[in-house]
């Protein structure tokens, strides 16, 4: 098949005069492959390509799913899973898709004039996401109640209902506009205005009227190349969005037994109190861990001890090593076993000049290991348990042989 992106062809635009058009019929200029895949240029298209920020719409063309839409050289490409044969075809836009981004993109021209209005702030990027919706603002910081005030201006707008025209001027017209920020095209440039608000180049689809935006929701935002990054949702997402959290909302209020307003001090309390108690249980364990290692000591044969553990943590099982070379000149290796990985937490008396790192290198490779420490104590992570066992023979075995080496 022919390169499709030879011979440019201007493909007509149905989007422009009417964003809500979502069903047409067309002759087919070109067919080819582009990237691989079965793509067409139409003579004409409701299909808006990825520009802008805004993602390709989505539908179909003879049936057949369309999965990207882009633009090159003013020619519409259409991406499709499989060719179409015939040269005449009917296109059907996806309106749920088409309208959410509508509802996206109208809000972020509200959202941005709000903010270059209250804080001077200028947009610098923006782009729709399948979740949620980002735009760069130039701040360099701002508090709680700036976005606060900025969100509820861009709602004033929109439940105002204002009108949005769409209309195109000539570049050398274009001062006559008091546009937000000056436009990256040249010669007929598309202004979208939100009566006495914003007026914007842009070759977007958007909604009529602000009402049909829907709430404009601030999710959160962060700092990235020394500007400020805000998420923010629009009508249906933000519909479901708060669905969502209304639910959670409910749920802890049913098991905390408050109404929502004191959920938070209600789930401060319970960290409290839960600080407090682990605490209580930390020195309850160390007077435990006390006692076992004094036990252990007593019972002890050798100076080398050996263990493997199922029903400890590691930071109990650290404990107990620590305090056992802590009383006496001994030798500590002990192996947790858990369900999905090991742990190897191997210790020795200062006073017996060993340096248990030694251990890393001879251990690591049998057991998947990664692992460091000092020379006094080492700790190993096990990714492969099956040779926990032999890991602790081999341990084992190397301490022995240091330890007759230096006759102790």
């Amino acid at each position: 098949m022919e390169d499709i992106t030879r011979k440019p062809k201007p493909t007509k635009r149905l989007y422009i005069k009417n964003p809500y058009q979502i069903e047409f019929k067309a002759k087919v200029i070109k067919k080819g492959v582009y990237s691989g895949k079965p793509a067409l240029i139409l003579d004409q298209s409701c299909f808006y390509p990825e520009s802008g920020g805004q993602p390709s719409d989505r539908g179909t063309i003879n049936g057949v799913r369309i999965f990207r839409v882009s633009e090159e050289e003013e020619k519409i490409l259409h991406f499709l899973e499989e060719e179409v044969p015939s040269e005449k075809i009917e296109g059907k836009v996806d309106w749920q898709t088409r309208f959410d981004h509508m509802q996206q993109h109208t809000g972020q021209h509200i959202l941005s004039q709000s903010f270059y209005k209250l804080l001077a702030g200028e947009t610098l990027s923006f782009h729709i996401g399948n979740d949620f919706s980002t735009v760069e603002i130039d701040l360099r910081k701002i508090t709680e109640e700036d976005t606060e005030k900025v969100e509820r201006l861009a709602n004033e707008i929109v439940f105002q209902n204002r009108e949005i025209k769409t209309y195109f001027i000539s570049e050398e017209r274009i001062k006559e506009i008091p546009l937000r920020k000056p436009p990256q095209k040249r010669g007929l440039i598309r202004i979208v205005e939100v009566v006495d608000f914003d007026y914007s180049a842009c070759g977007g689809t958007h909604c009529r009227r602000t009402g049909e935006i829907g709430l404009i929701k601030i999710l959160k935002w962060e700092r990235i190349r020394n500007n400020i990054r805000f998420e923010f949702i629009c009508g249906e997402r933000a519909l479901s969005n708060y669905a969502w959290k209304n639910r959670i909302l409910r749920q802890l209020s049913i098991q905390l037994t408050v109404n929502e307003l004191e959920i938070i001090p209600a789930v401060e309390k319970i960290f409290s109190d839960l600080k407090t108690k682990k605490k209580k249980v930390k020195k309850m364990q160390e007077k435990i861990s006390q006692y076992e290692a004094q036990n252990i000591i007593q019972n002890a044969k050798e100076k080398v001890i050996r263990k493997m553990f199922v029903d400890k943590t590691p930071e109990e099982v650290r404990f107990l090593a620590l305090n056992i070379i802590k009383r006496g000149d001994y030798v500590v290796l002990y192996v947790l076993k858990m369900e999905e990985r090991g742990h190897l937490i191997l210790a020795s008396s200062e006073n017996l000049k060993l340096d248990m790192r030694e251990l890393i290198p001879l251990l690591s490779p049998l057991i998947k290991g990664k692992g460091g420490g000092s020379p006094s104590l080492v700790e190993i992570t096990a990714e492969d348990t099956k040779n926990l066992d032999l890991a602790l023979n081999r341990a084992y075995e190397f301490i022995k042989e240091k330890l007759s080496i230096n006759n102790i």
